[in-house]
């Protein structure tokens, strides 16, 4: 799939667009905005009163309130599109909705759909002017989630080609995975590790330069950062899994498993969690926890990506 490039706005619609020198500049934007440094205080001039459309086609908690709280932070005038009292309901297609939306002089698109592709298509059908930013779409990517991640991991270490990460559970059917891959590996990680089953898990994911493991006692040994994924029923046309308490005895985050990892270990999980499946409580609230840090830091990362799509 081709990203489509824009003349002005930059798009977000998968980290393919982004270099390392892209995501460092967005990771000390949001570092700066953290810091309320001078810098930072220009995104409010930049970005007051532009008109942002907030477009959730699939449920969400945390992207979508972080996203508002953003735009709301940057002093943008922000729409949360609601799907089920818009025409949608009335058979009217995703490019017409784009298109009348786009003539009430919208400035950016928020956008999370079901279909992978759904943010590409819609920057096909929208001018130029208008910003783009894929919040996850289907199985794809979410590129603004792993730059969240990234920024988190950054708080933490200083330098990221030392690092041994592992990213465990349902690799097939997450689109985080893929945008942290793309991500990590570009700011230096070299030694990235996927766990699971063959069924969430298959062989053809090492065409990504990472290393698939089955086993993941093997897997966590001696790595810095394990990211926890859930489980996605939701999109599994069949049974992929015998059970949720089989995966969690093969394969959930246990205080006895992560033994095996560095002293210096940080766990992250891009939620929701599902305790007793992908991760023990006894971990999840653990001093080597961070699932809530993206939470936090999410707002900010937001804030630069929101400036970086209004503004190039």
């Amino acid at each position: 799939m081709e990203p489509v490039a824009k003349t002005k706005n930059i798009n977000f619609i998968s980290t393919e667009f982004l270099n390392e020198k892209d995501i460092k500049n967005i990771l000390e934007s949001a570092s700066e905005i953290i810091n309320s440094t001078r810098s930072s205080k220009s995104l409010l001039r930049n970005c007051k009163d532009k008109l942002i459309f907030n477009l959730f086609f699939e449920p969400s908690t945390r992207t979508r309130t972080t996203f508002e709280i953003a735009a709301s932070n940057l002093q943008a005038k922000v729409v949360n599109f609601n799907i089920e009292n818009s025409s949608q309901t009335k058979g009217e297609s995703l490019i017409d909705t784009i298109s009348n939306l786009s003539a009430m002089r919208a400035d950016c698109f928020i956008i999370r759909h079901k279909m992978s592709g759904a943010a590409n298509l819609i920057a096909k059908h929208t001018p130029n002017n208008i910003g783009i930013i894929n919040a996850g779409d289907g199985s794809h990517a979410h590129p603004t989630q792993a730059l969240v991640d990234a920024f988190s991991v950054s708080k933490k270490f200083n330098n990221f080609k030392k690092l041994k990460l592992a990213i465990v559970g349902d690799i097939l059917h997450s689109r985080v995975a893929r945008s942290q891959i793309d991500v990590f590996k570009k700011l230096g990680i070299s030694d990235i590790r996927l766990i699971g089953p063959e069924t969430i898990l298959p062989e053809e994911f090492e065409k990504f330069g990472v290393s698939i493991h089955r086993s993941i006692e093997n897997g966590i040994k001696d790595v810095n950062v394990i990211i926890c994924l859930r489980i996605q029923n939701e999109r599994m046309s069949s049974m992929l899994l015998p059970s949720k308490k089989e995966y969690f005895a093969l394969y959930g985050l246990t205080k006895e498993r992560i033994k095996k990892c560095s002293k210096d270990l940080i766990v992250m999980h891009p939620g929701p969690i599902n305790r007793g499946v992908e991760i023990d409580s006894a971990v999840a609230d653990s001093d080597c926890s961070m699932i809530l840090n993206p939470v936090s830091y999410g707002v900010a990362v937001r804030m630069a990506i929101i400036n970086k799509a209004l503004n190039g």
